[in-house]
């Protein structure tokens, strides 16, 4: 499986419920309408929690400051990935994606990268 993982920092005028719930309730339904049709096998989003706790964790490893989240899109090979992306309909998913994630997301804060998972426990 390929993942595609998209590591996010919220936009500085959106305080971080507002984030939260615009991702969730707003984007997350609009994701799903446009990755789904692509081959798209899994859709997650994980939202970071316990806000108050994370510069004291990032502070035992000398990391930056905490995400707001990452989201993952699964494709079953690269092949799969590229293909879906190649496309005109994928073309014009991407494009409305990334509008509506300039509602929220700071791109220049945030990551954006393809990913093999390798299982070393469970």
């Amino acid at each position: 499986m390929i993942k595609l993982v998209f590591v996010i920092r919220r936009r500085e005028d959106m305080p971080a419920e507002e984030f939260h719930r615009y991702w969730l309730e707003d984007h997350g339904p609009l994701a799903r309408s446009l990755v789904e049709p692509l081959g798209a096998r899994r859709y997650v989003q994980t939202h970071t929690v316990a806000r108050e706790l994370n510069p004291q964790l990032a502070a035992t490893r000398g990391t930056a400051e905490a995400f707001d989240g990452l989201a993952e899109l699964w494709w079953d090979s690269l092949e799969d990935f590229a293909a879906a992306f190649a496309s005109e309909d994928g073309q014009q998913a991407g494009r409305a994606l990334m509008e509506d994630e300039a509602r929220f997301i700071d791109f220049g804060r945030s990551s954006l990268f393809l990913t093999e998972e390798h299982v070393v426990l469970g």
